[in-house]
Order: C-alpha cells, then sequence, then structure tokens
C-alpha cells in the first residue's frame, strides 16, 4: 500500500530490453536475446522478406545491438533532455503550457465526458454522443479539441522541432515527433485530459479493460511527411487503451487500419480503414493490432495517447505476456507499480 501523501513510483518491464524490437526494412517485430536464439527464432521469415546473406544478417545484428543499448540508456538522456528543455527552450505559444481549460475542447467532447459523469450514465446513452466506428473491434471517434487550439499546439510543435533544443523518438517505431513529458506538456495537457475526460468516457466504454482505473499515460505525437516517416508498420500499443488524435495539417492518405486483437489469429485477414479528420480523435484498445497508409501527400501531425491502468498490467505485462519483471523508472514509467491501487477490485477486471 502505497503511503499516503507520497508520489506513487511508475516502473517499466524489463522486457523492454529484449522484447519488441522493430525491424522496419522486414516490418517485423522482433525478441532479441543474441545471434543463436535470433537465428533460431526469426531465420526462416527473415529470409522470407530479404535478410538472405551473411552481410544482411550481421547488419541486421548490428541494428538489433544498437537499439537495446539505446533503450538501456532512455531514461537517463530523457530525464537530461528534459532538464535542458525546461531551462534553455523559449515557447511561441506559452498559453498551451497553461492548465488546460474547457475551452481548448471540442463541445462534442465536453459533453460526452460531462454525460459520462452524470447519474444514471451508461453504455447505451454515451454511445450516442460519439461515432462508432465498428462497434465489432469496439472503436469509436469523436472531435476532440477545437480548431485554434490543434492549431496553437502545432504552431508549439513546429517551433520545437526547429529549435536547436534536442529531441527524442516518440517511441520504437516512429522517428519523426515530439515526446510530450520532454516538452513539459505532461502536467499541464495531459494529465488533466485522462483524470478529468478520458477516464469518465473509457470507464463507460472499456470497463473490462480498466478503463476506469486508468492512473498514467505516455503521450507523444508523431509527424508523417515526405522525406520522413511515411507509414507504420503493424503493431500493438504498449497501453490498455490509446487515443489517436489527428492534429493536423493538409494532407491525403494515412489511413489507419485495425485488426483484431493480437492474441487472435488470422488478425489482419480483414482490414478495416479508419480515415483521419483533423481535431478528431480515434479511441481503440492498445492490443488491437493497427497501423497507418502511406501518406499521400502533406504532413499528419497526430497526438498520440497511450493510457495505463497499473490494476490490469501489474498481473500481465502486454508486451511480454508474463508477470512483469518490475525496473524502476522515472516518472509515469511503464504504467507498472509495485503495489495494487487500494480502491481496485482487481477480480472485477478479469
Amino acid at each position: 500500500m502505497a503511503t499516503a501523501g507520497v508520489p506513487r513510483r511508475f516502473c517499466r518491464c524489463a522486457c523492454f530490453c529484449s522484447e519488441n524490437l522493430y525491424v522496419a526494412r522486414y516490418r517485423l517485430h522482433v525478441r532479441f536475446r543474441g545471434e543463436e536464439q535470433l537465428r533460431r527464432d526469426y531465420g526462416p521469415i527473415l529470409r522470407s522478406r530479404g535478410c538472405v546473406s551473411p552481410q544482411d544478417f550481421q547488419q541486421l545484428l548490428a541494428e538489433l545491438e544498437e537499439e537495446v543499448e539505446r533503450r538501456q540508456r532512455l531514461g537517463q538522456e530523457a530525464a537530461a533532455r528534459k532538464a535542458l528543455i525546461a531551462s534553455s527552450y523559449h515557447p511561441v505559444r506559452p498559453h498551451i503550457y497553461n492548465t488546460l481549460q474547457d475551452e481548448a475542447l471540442a463541445p462534442e467532447f465536453l459533453a460526452a465526458a460531462e454525460y459520462s459523469t452524470s447519474p444514471g450514465a451508461d453504455l447505451e446513452g454515451l454511445l450516442q454522443r460519439l461515432e462508432t466506428v465498428s462497434g465489432e473491434k469496439r472503436i469509436y471517434r469523436l472531435p476532440v479539441f477545437t480548431a485554434p487550439f490543434c492549431q496553437a499546439l502545432l504552431e508549439e510543435l513546429e517551433h520545437f522541432e526547429h529549435s536547436d533544443m534536442p529531441k527524442g523518438r516518440p517511441n520504437t517505431m516512429n522517428n519523426y515527433g515530439v515526446l510530450l513529458h520532454e516538452l513539459g506538456l505532461d502536467e499541464p495537457l495531459v494529465t488533466p485530459l485522462r483524470e478529468r475526460f478520458l477516464q469518465p468516457l473509457m470507464a463507460l466504454l472499456y470497463p473490462d479493460c480498466g478503463g476506469g482505473w486508468l492512473d498514467s499515460h505516455r503521450a507523444f505525437v508523431v509527424k508523417y511527411a515526405p522525406g520522413q516517416d511515411r507509414e507504420l508498420g503493424c503493431h500493438y500499443d504498449n497501453a490498455e487503451l490509446t487515443l489517436n488524435v489527428a492534429l493536423g495539417k493538409a494532407f491525403t492518405g494515412g489511413a489507419l487500419y485495425f485488426g483484431d486483437l493480437f492474441q487472435a489469429p488470422s488478425a489482419l485477414a480483414r482490414p478495416l480503414e479508419v480515415e483521419h479528420v483533423v481535431g478528431r480523435g480515434i479511441l481503440h484498445r492498445g492490443g488491437q493490432l493497427h497501423g497507418a497508409r502511406p501518406l499521400g501527400t502533406g504532413e499528419r501531425w497526430n497526438l498520440v495517447v497511450w493510457l495505463r491502468a497499473s490494476a490490469v498490467r501489474n498481473r500481465l505485462c502486454p508486451m511480454c505476456c508474463r508477470k512483469p519483471e518490475l525496473v524502476d523508472d522515472d516518472g509515469f514509467g511503464d504504467g507498472f507499480t509495485r503495489e495494487e491501487p487500494t480502491t481496485v477490485d482487481v477480480c472485477a477486471l478479469t
């Protein structure tokens, strides 16, 4: 049990440095414990995807070893970047660093969140206030931010992108974008978005996925543009639930596609495609296999919030599908804790 008044300490799972390493060239996630294991577990599929010569394999081996080393340094380097940005970066839109106000949010989003906290609120009533993209896959969409707020946030992100500040990769698959906690936007923007608005929505939409017990997140912005990332391979998120909001700009192509949950067979036999609409957010389960089709023209910036419930993930890491081997981490870590939230009946989440 956590001591009252003491901030909870979040952790990551040790599998972060060995599981789900993404090899973009072969469009494959791999588990990596060394050369012998890699050949044994992935030799046939790698050869089928073009890794055929000894040179190909040695190049892949070097890339995986480099990625493991990068992940091992990640926490320390992220803390150093965040400290430097806090001391030296000068925002161009300082008002977005103020605590999130209702005026930044779309009326439809506010109405859905308000309904979710009202007496007698239920799933049927909430579904009348948002768009059901797929009832079978439990994918939903609704406006999240106003157009002026999207524009102001984009201007701030581009200003940061063009600055000489150090920048971390948004995640292990995207190369271009911004980590919001490093930019200082976690506390004023993302935490109130999760606590005040997303949690009541998710409690009704996804009670079986910990939607009512969200206690941490990882938020980042990804950028797709010519000469940079143009698409995203099939994957699932390190989260119980995900919000994906298109911030802009003008673009064609780049639709999201969804399969089934990652544990399901033939998960991409009939993918569902969903077009992005600027200002609108897509809600889905983190375990839903998904990816992004190639961008056609323009630039697309998306805010992605991985929503996490320690009451769920403390029992099973979604990335290695084992009980997590906990390693202390900074900030929200990967959403694991060493104790269960005292008010959660975990039996209700099974």
